[in-house]
C-alpha cells in the first residue's frame, strides 16, 4: 500500500522526533511551575529560558522581547489590540491579511475604538509600499502587513515598508509601530528585525515542526503595548498564565532546527520540487490559473485554480487517494466560503472558489510530487466530465 502524501504545510507541521525527545523531560521528570522558587520550578524556568534565547537569537532581539503566548493568534491579536488600546488610534492593514489580524481590526472598528484602512494588492497580491505611506493620518498608532500570505505564499516588502516607516517616525511625535505576522515566513525567509525594520513580530510554534499551542510575539523595547491576559504577571507580565513549559521548550528546539545547515540546503530541493509541480500542472492540465507571484513567493507553496472545478471538490477527491491538501488557510476552510485573498486579487467568486492550494514540506520527495500528478490530472478530468 502506498504512504500518504501530506501537501497541507501551511496548514501545520508534524512534529520533528528531535523536538519531542527535547520536549519529553518537561513532560515528565520537569514538571515544576517555572514560576516557583524551588528547584523543580527553576529546572522547569530554565527550560523556558533556553527557548526563549534561541528565539532571540533567531531574530537577532534581546530576551526581555520575547514574550510566549499560547499561539500566533493570540500573539496577532495581543499586537493590535495592544497597540490600538489608545484615543482614537487609526490602524493600517491589507485586504489579505489572515484573519487573526483582520478580525480583531474588524471588532474595533465594530466597537467605535479604531478606524482601519485596509490597502488593496495588485494581481499577484502584492502590497504597494506607497500605497502604505499614503493611508497614513496624525493618529495612525500601527501598521500590520503580513510577511507571508498563508494562502498563495506572497512575500510583502516588508524590509522595505519598514524603511519608509522610520523615515516617517523621524518627523513625527507619536512613533508608528510596526508589525508583521511572520508565521509562514521562518521556514524560508530572513526574520532579522532590525533588517526588516519591525516593532512586532508574530512566530508559530506547528508551522515549524514544533507542538501546537505555543506561539510568541516579538516586541521591540520601548514600543508601548499593554498586554491582552492579565493576572499572574507571568512573561514579565506581558502575558499572564502558567507556562506551557514542554510546548515551549519544543517551540525552542524546532527554531534551532530551522537554522540547522541541512535543513536550509533542503529548502532549495523544496523550492525546485514547487517549480516542477507547477510546470507540471501549466503542462498537463489544460484552463488552470497559478494564484500570487512567482517571482516573490514562498518556496514551497502552490496555489492554483481549475476552471469548472470547485476546489473543495478536488480535495475531498484526492482524499480518498491519500493525498492531503486544501483550498487554504486552515482556518476558513471549514467555512466553504470564497476566499477573501483570491477575491482581493481579482478573482470572481466562481474561480476563488476553484482553487487548491499545496504546501510542500520536510517530508516531501520527488516521486510524491510525481503520483500527485498523476492523480490530480485524472481527478480534474474526471470532475469536469462530470460537470458537463
Amino acid at each position: 500500500m502506498r504512504k500518504k502524501i501530506y501537501l497541507d504545510y501551511a496548514s501545520t507541521t508534524p512534529l520533528d522526533k528531535d523536538v519531542l525527545r527535547a520536549m519529553l523531560p518537561y513532560m515528565k521528570g520537569e514538571y515544576g511551575n517555572p514560576s516557583s522558587s524551588h528547584v523543580f520550578g527553576q529546572r522547569a524556568m530554565a527550560g523556558v529560558d533556553n527557548a526563549r534565547s534561541i528565539v532571540a537569537g533567531f531574530l537577532g532581539c534581546e530576551l526581555e522581547e520575547v514574550v510566549f503566548t499560547g499561539s500566533a493568534t493570540e500573539a496577532d491579536n495581543m499586537a493590535i489590540r495592544g497597540v490600538a488600546d489608545k484615543e482614537k488610534p487609526h490602524v493600517i492593514t491589507s485586504v489579505i491579511e489572515h484573519e487573526a489580524v483582520l478580525a480583531p481590526c474588524q471588532e474595533l472598528e465594530a466597537q467605535g475604538l479604531a478606524t482601519v484602512t485596509y490597502i488593496g494588492v495588485d494581481e499577484d497580491g502584492i502590497v504597494n509600499v506607497k500605497d502604505v505611506e499614503n493611508a497614513i493620518k496624525k493618529n495612525t498608532v500601527l501598521v500590520s502587513i503580513m510577511y507571508a500570505n498563508s494562502e498563495i505564499g506572497t512575500v510583502q516588502p516588508i524590509a522595505e515598508i519598514g524603511r519608509m516607516l522610520k523615515k516617517v517616525n523621524t518627523k513625527r511625535t507619536r512613533k508608528i509601530l510596526f508589525h508583521t505576522d511572520a508565521v509562514q515566513a521562518v521556514n524560508y525567509l530572513d526574520c532579522n528585525v532590525d533588517l526588516l525594520s519591525v516593532d512586532l513580530l508574530t512566530l508559530s510554534s506547528h508551522k515549524i515542526y514544533g507542538p501546537k499551542g505555543v506561539g510568541a510575539l516579538y516586541i521591540r523595547s520601548g514600543a508601548e503595548i499593554d498586554p491582552l491576559v492579565i493576572g499572574g504577571g507571568q512573561e514579565k507580565g506581558m502575558r499572564s498564565g502558567t507556562e506551557n513549559v514542554a510546548g515551549i521548550v519544543g517551540f525552542g528546539a524546532a527554531l534551532l532546527k530551522v537554522q540547522d545547515p541541512k535543513i536550509k540546503l533542503h529548502r532549495i530541493k523544496i523550492r525546485q520540487m514547487r517549480d516542477a509541480l507547477i510546470k507540471s500542472i501549466l503542462k498537463l492540465i489544460p484552463e488552470v490559473q497559478v494564484n500570487g507571484s512567482l517571482k516573490n513567493r514562498l518556496a514551497n507553496n502552490v496555489n492554483v485554480s481549475f476552471k469548472d472545478v470547485e476546489g473543495f471538490e478536488v480535495v475531498v477527491a484526492l482524499d480518498q487517494r491519500g493525498i492531503a491538501v486544501s483550498t487554504g488557510s486552515a482556518c476558513s476552510e471549514r467555512r466553504h466560503e470564497p476566499s477573501h485573498v483570491l477575491l482581493a486579487l481579482g478573482r470572481s467568486g466562481k474561480d476563488a472558489m476553484s482553487s487548491l492550494r499545496m504546501t510542500l514540506g520536510r517530508g516531501t520527495d520527488r516521486q510524491d510530487i510525481e503520483h500527485v500528478m498523476r492523480i490530480l490530472t485524472k481527478t480534474v478530468e474526471r470532475l469536469r466530465k462530470k460537470r458537463v
